[in-house]
């Protein structure tokens, strides 16, 4: 299909693509445990720690799954196992009365705010708060119809890929594409909780960057720092982890969440990392802290020169270099030459 996304995005007036710094993401999602204030000192402990953006999830338990239990409502595994998903949801989710005034202050201490919504209603909710950009949740991205609703708002829209195979991301994106979204990101995910380092492959970062000519990313689900830092080295332009006030505040999602001490460590290594990438870069001028030869001994005018009286040693900075040896043995002086002289070609005839 033709590619018609453009090679960088903008939210709320951030680029974000080749060339601009990363952008990083803390995501809320089940941390604000239900209670607004603490969902605000989210927001205030993100903006403190160097994030870009928070991310919120807009859902109902309802607009997800069905009160029932019937055996496959059931999570017999996994980190959320003995619940029904009704029951995980209902307690997981945030409260739609909470989306204002998270909105209001964010806006107040200058940090962005945008959300995942996992259907019509919650766009339609987030579209009458000026949301400025869209995020489709890695297991709603097989949902074309949400994809195409998000579209149609004229947004930056992100996708995270999870557990989507290669046909269903490229169908996503074929959709969004159709849809007339121009400005799109696609995130690398993983969906294990917390997702244990080999099963991240950094290396399809730049696969998806050439297969959808588009900014990408991580989304990133693994315990500390190490990955998404490693991510900046293969491209990704945006990081969204999953981010709470204390390992204390027991959530759905605090047993995998960084903390705020732990952002700020992210902040600081991605910028690190960004400089450290720079450009394709080699020495234009030889080191001196390296060899050069010298005469070993004071060494008269007309004698041959020989391995008794030259030698190659520290610091460097002369004319002839260790590789030159074999070509001035046997070679004779063209005048006095005291010991330690770096030699040249105009001390040899």
């Amino acid at each position: 299909m033709p590619v018609t996304f453009k090679s960088e995005i903008s939210i709320d007036g951030r680029k974000i693509g080749p060339g601009y710094p990363v952008y990083i993401i803390a995501e809320m999602s089940a941390n604000h445990g239900q209670n607004l204030e603490q969902a605000k000192a989210i927001v205030i402990a993100a903006k403190e720690a160097g994030a870009d953006a928070v991310k919120l999830q807009t859902y109902r338990a309802d607009t997800l799954t069905m009160k029932c239990d019937l055996p496959h409502f059931y999570i017999d595994q996994g980190p959320w196992q003995g619940q029904y998903l009704y029951d995980l949801y209902e307690g997981a989710y945030m409260p739609w009365d909470f989306h204002k005034p998270l909105i209001e202050l964010a806006h107040k201490i200058g940090i962005t705010i945008f959300s995942s919504p996992f259907d019509a209603s919650a766009v339609e909710l987030l579209e009458s708060l000026d949301s400025p950009a869209y995020k489709i949740a890695s297991p709603e991205l097989i949902d074309h119809d949400l994809i195409r609703k998000v579209a149609a708002t004229g947004k930056p829209m992100i996708m995270s890929t999870g557990g989507a195979t290669l046909n269903e991301i490229a169908d996503a994106v074929q959709v969004a594409e159709e849809a007339g979204v121009q400005e799109l990101c696609v995130l690398k995910c993983t969906s294990t909780y917390p997702a244990p380092a080999e099963s991240i492959n950094l290396k399809t970062i730049p696969h998806i960057a050439q297969s959808f000519q588009c900014p990408v990313g991580l989304s990133d689900h693994t315990l500390g720092n190490d990955v998404p830092i490693a991510s900046v080295a293969f491209g990704a332009h945006i990081i969204e982890k999953h981010f709470v006030l204390s390992k204390d505040h027991e959530t759905a999602d605090s047993f995998f969440s960084m903390t705020p001490d732990e952002l700020k460590a992210l902040v600081h290594g991605v910028r690190q990392v960004e400089k450290a990438i720079g450009t394709v870069c080699y020495p234009t001028k030889p080191s001196p802290y390296r060899r050069c030869l010298y005469t070993s001994c004071d060494v008269a005018a007309g004698a041959k020169l020989d391995r008794s009286n030259v030698i190659n040693m520290r610091p460097g900075g002369g004319e002839l270099a260790p590789k030159d040896l074999p070509n001035i043995i046997g070679r004779t002086t063209a005048h006095f030459l005291p010991k330690g002289t770096q030699l040249s070609w105009n001390d040899i005839t």
